[in-house]
Parts: structure tokens; sequence; C-alpha cells
């Protein structure tokens, strides 16, 4: 069962795949959803509002946050690029975000940070919430300054977030690294749940994954967000192997945490 402890709760990122996906889960949360994003994606349904902004515009995010209780931050762009457009959305565009809810007094965020943040560690070893960032591309390094910069609100002015790090959130794995990466729909939904409702969240970092026997990642540090994940890649392991190579063990993009982010580019 959802406990329901906000009035109102803002989505944003809501016409993007994980957006699309939280517009019904989240209204479980909350008694009305906000949605923004920069284009129009329709009309409001039933118990919801849409507020379009561009994370850019300081004044549209000011007016997207006001009257809130609550906010899970999805916008931006969210796959690696050229330095500038994720520059005015993760950056300039997250800064705007953590203004507008200091000045309209909202505590508690969820940050959809990346596993992109920690890159460059080997799929050889597991790290743990605290092990220091290793960006794997200028979208992991746009998501290692959001975790700062929330940290930075946190510590001053006492606004809450959660940095889930999100692996591979989609209806199944489709390759071998996702079998670690992997988060389910309905995982991605109790983690969001867990960190707008545990009691005392400060300042927190977790992995966004589901219960999968091969992970590079360990969330043990994190167990006071309440997270609890019910799915699992290993139900899908034979059928990878089956229609997947072994990996190339020469190949970066086959060996590090981050996979094909680490030979993008230059651009």
């Amino acid at each position: 069962m959802t406990i329901k402890l906000h009035e109102k709760i803002l989505l944003t990122g809501a016409a993007g795949g994980l957006g699309k996906v939280l517009r019904e889960s989240l209204k479980q949360n909350c008694t009305t959803l906000r949605l923004s994003d920069r284009a129009d994606f329709g009309p409001a349904r039933a118990g919801e509002e849409v507020m379009l902004a561009d994370l850019a515009d300081a004044d549209a995010v000011d007016a997207m946050v006001q009257g809130v209780d609550a906010i899970v931050h999805l916008g931006g762009v969210s796959v690696d690029g050229p330095y500038l457009p994720i520059v005015q959305a993760n950056i300039l565009g997250l800064f705007h975000l953590y203004e507008a809810a200091r000045k309209h007094g909202v505590k508690r965020i969820v940050f959809a940070s990346s596993n992109h943040v920690v890159g460059y560690y080997s799929q050889g070893e597991t790290i743990g919430i605290d092990a220091p960032p290793r960006p794997d591309s200028f979208y992991g390094v746009s998501k290692a300054f959001g975790e700062d910069l929330s940290k930075f609100y946190f510590e001053r002015y006492g606004i809450e977030t959660a940095c889930v790090r999100i692996g591979s959130s989609f209806p199944k794995p489709v390759d071998r690294r996702m079998l670690a990466t992997w988060l389910s729909y309905g995982d991605l939904h109790r983690l969001i749940t867990a960190c707008l409702t545990t009691p005392v969240l400060n300042h927190s970092i977790i992995f966004g994954m589901s219960n999968n026997a091969v992970t590079w990642w360990d969330n043990s540090g994190a167990k006071h967000v309440g997270y609890v994940p019910q799915d699992s890649s290993d139900q899908f392991r034979e059928e990878i192997y089956a229609q997947t190579a072994a990996p190339d063990l020469n190949n970066p993009a086959h060996t590090t945490h981050g996979g094909g982010f680490v030979v993008q580019g230059p651009y």
C-alpha cells in the first residue's frame, strides 16, 4: 500500500520515457499530480495539472514549483551529447529548480541522478554509495554536479534530497550489462515512494536497481530510505545470454559500469 503524504507533487520530465511510466503510478502518492515538460504533451487528466516550462527559464520554473509539497525531478537531458545543451538543462535548470524550491518552501526532492556519475568504475568491483564520483560523460558530470548542488541546498536550507542513481529502467533488460543495472518499473515506483515517505531523508544517495543477483552497487548505506526491491533481472538471464555475445574484455564499453557512455564523443 502506498502512503499518501503529499497533497501536490510535481513531476518534471513528464513527457519522457520514465515520466510517462510514473505519470500513472505517482497519482497514488498525492491528491494532485502536477506534470511538466518543455514541449506540449497533451491535456491534464483526472487528478492532474499540466504546467509547461523550460528548465532554463527561471521565471517559468518558479511558477512550476509554486504550490507543490514535493518534487520528483526527471527533467533535463537524459543522454550524453554536446556540453552546452546539457549545461542549460541539467546544470542551470537544476539551479533554477532548487532556487524555486527554496523560495516556495518545498522541503523534499527526488532527483533523478544516474549511474553514469560512477561510470568509469570497473564491472569487476562493487562500490557503495560513498564511492567518489567517476563520471563517464558530460551527462555524468552534470549529474555529479546535481548531487553536489542538492547537498549544498540541504546543508544550507534544509531541503532534503534523494539522489537516485538510476540504472537501466526498461520493461526488461536487453543486454548483459543490464542484468546488473536493471530497474523494473514497479521497483522504480517503490524506490521513489520510499524516498518520498521515509521519515528522515536528509541528503541521500541510492542506486536505482532491482534485486539483481549480479550487481556492482551496494545500497547498504541507504537503508534508512526503506527501499526494498521486489523484482529481479535473473528471470531474463538465460534469454539474454542466448541473444548476446560474450563481452570483449579489451573494450571499455564492456568492462565499465557506464557501458557505452565511456566511448561516446567527442562532440
